[in-house]
């Protein structure tokens, strides 16, 4: 099977926690501040739960075009991501995606998200790496 990028996404990105993130494009630029900081600015962990759910979305879209179902255009998601210290093993993260897909029944929702978790390059770049939660809320 031939493998090819899609797309590459660059950003370049300074100051670490307290710092600024942008991409090469432009169309993200955001001050960084750590969470619960007074400071202005977003952090990791809610980058990565709109970057998460947003392709999760995508691959719920994916998965329901391959049984001829029609994706509510109101479907959601959302995401939570826990940033846990542990004294022996450092930092850590966990995450939980609540699934909104509404008019579409539970038995269908949930063969949705679960076909969703073996497309979505998110879900594969997490799995086994991180406890991870999905649930049709």
């Amino acid at each position: 099977m031939t493998k090819s990028i899609v797309y590459t996404g660059k950003t370049h990105t300074t100051g670490g926690r307290d710092g600024a993130a942008r991409s090469s494009d432009g169309e993200l630029d955001v001050k960084l501040a750590p969470p619960g900081s007074p400071r202005s600015g977003t952090n990791p962990e809610q980058m990565l739960g709109a970057g998460w759910s947003a392709c999760f979305l995508g691959a719920i879209g994916k998965a329901a075009i391959e049984i001829d179902q029609r994706l509510p255009t109101d479907a959601s998601i959302d995401a939570e991501i826990d940033l846990i210290s542990d004294e022996a093993d450092g930092y850590s993260l966990a995450a939980r995606l609540a699934v909104s897909l509404p008019g579409i029944d539970r038995e269908t929702g949930e063969m949705l998200i679960a076909r969703a978790h073996q497309l979505c390059p998110y879900s594969k770049l997490s799995r086994g790496n991180i406890a991870a939660e999905i649930v049709l809320a």
